[in-house]
């Protein structure tokens, strides 16, 4: 359990590793992680039951990456965690590195699942919460998702059978920052009124500003407490890249190339933040 402090630091940390990696190759995800690192650190350093040391151990609450080009964020986590060196983050998207660009369990301490082809993480999450309460496991599953995967039928079949079963133990986080490869999300695919599709799919359902860390911890704590037998969904809306304002106002901000000085100006920004922030 941590403080907001102390979750505000995580969150800082989290953004400037994405930041250090970015660098490394000159491009990526890197708006995602900026915008998700709020949720990672809440939920690696205040929601999330593991051991940094055993990343396999048996009792650990599991954390899929569905939106497997999130894995540059998921990195940031899992080094603000314990379970990856920080010294690591050097070899970013490099051959032979444990962190490739796109995440894969077979390479990553930490990572659930191969990532990439969207709407696979919640199946795939659901399959696990079957097995973890068979097992009288009390672990819970959590799938980080993206806007985008609600396009995919996979995702809501999914979504109907962890209501069918009563999946409490299956917690989802949406990413809904409203931005995909081809444009905005909505216009790609429309999926307002998101809070009331999941309800009406039988989920418990929050929506809050996933870039207000107090908002996110209070969400995931009661996402944990509910004694309704439901699956839980929080909805979090996002801004691509924040934290850096070059960045934020950037039309496109899905897969992005950063011209060298700008990355040290961006992580400079990050810091500047945070040492405001501290004394403030």
């Amino acid at each position: 359990m941590s403080d907001l402090s102390s979750l505000q630091q995580s969150a800082y940390r989290i953004r400037r590793y994405a930041l250090q990696m970015g660098e490394v190759q000159g491009q990526g995800y890197i708006g995602q992680a900026l915008g998700w690192a709020d949720v990672l650190a809440v939920a690696y350093k205040h929601a999330m039951t593991y051991k940094p040391e055993d990343p396999e151990w048996e009792g650990r609450d599991r954390f899929l990456l569905s939106h497997g080009h999130y894995a540059i964020a998921a990195y940031a986590a899992l080094i603000e965690a314990g379970i990856i060196s920080e010294e690591e983050l050097e070899t970013y998207g490099s051959d032979d590195s444990r962190l490739p660009m796109s995440g894969m369990v077979t390479y990553t301490p930490g990572m659930e699942m191969s990532g990439g082809s969207l709407g696979q993480g919640l199946p795939i999450a659901v399959g696990m919460a079957l097995g973890l309460r068979l097992k009288n496991n009390p672990a819970f599953v959590y799938n980080s998702m993206s806007d985008g995967e609600l396009d995919e039928g996979s995702t809501w079949e999914a979504a109907m059978g962890a209501a069918h079963h009563r999946l409490t133990n299956l917690i989802c986080l949406i990413d809904i920052n409203n931005q995909q490869a081809d444009g905005p999300s909505g216009k790609i695919m429309g999926f307002e009124p998101l809070a009331d599709k999941w309800a009406a799919f039988g989920w418990h359902v929050q929506r809050v500003d996933g870039n207000d860390l107090a908002a996110v911890m209070g969400a995931f704590d009661a996402a944990r407490a509910l004694k309704n037998e439901k699956p839980r969904v929080i909805l979090f809306d996002t801004l691509m890249g924040k934290g850096v304002p070059f960045l934020e106002s950037r039309d496109k901000n899905h897969f992005i190339r950063v011209d060298p000085p700008e990355w040290q100006e961006a992580i400079a920004h990050t810091d500047r933040t945070q040492t405001e922030g501290a004394a403030s």
